[in-house]
């Protein structure tokens, strides 16, 4: 079963770490959704506000937001990358802290678009509309 990523998709880091992810992921572990999207609006609807402003994971029907998010997404990952999942014995209101400092400021230090990006064709089948 693929590992779905919902995104901001006019976060300049958030697109980053998509092309990042598609780069390493030589298992196929992953799709991808802009949060703007049609998909992406559809199944986080249920989510509360401001789980909204992080990166989310749903895997196996469950979904994961903030520092869990991005654990799933290293555990899910071929390289040594997955070693990363270590960072789990932090505890959660610690690991979420730290990850809701970055996320509030991530639009001043590393900017938006003015889009979502468009994947190019040969990437297109890793994305959901």
């Amino acid at each position: 079963m693929k590992v779905v990523i919902f995104f901001d998709g006019v976060c300049n880091l958030c697109n980053g770490v998509v092309q990042f992810l598609i780069k390493h992921d030589s298992g196929d572990n992953f799709r991808f959704a802009a949060l703007q999207s049609d998909f992406g609006e559809r199944v986080t609807s249920q989510l509360d506000q401001h789980d909204l402003d992080s990166i989310i994971v749903m895997t196996n029907g469950k979904m994961y937001t903030k520092s869990s998010g991005a654990l799933q997404i290293v555990k899910k990952m071929d390289s040594a990358w997955k070693y990363l999942y270590v960072l789990r014995i932090i505890p959660k209101p610690i690991r979420d802290r730290l990850y809701d400092i970055i996320a509030h400021n991530r639009h001043k230090i590393f900017g938006r678009r003015d889009s979502c990006m468009m994947p190019t064709p040969e990437l297109k089948q890793k994305f959901l509309q």
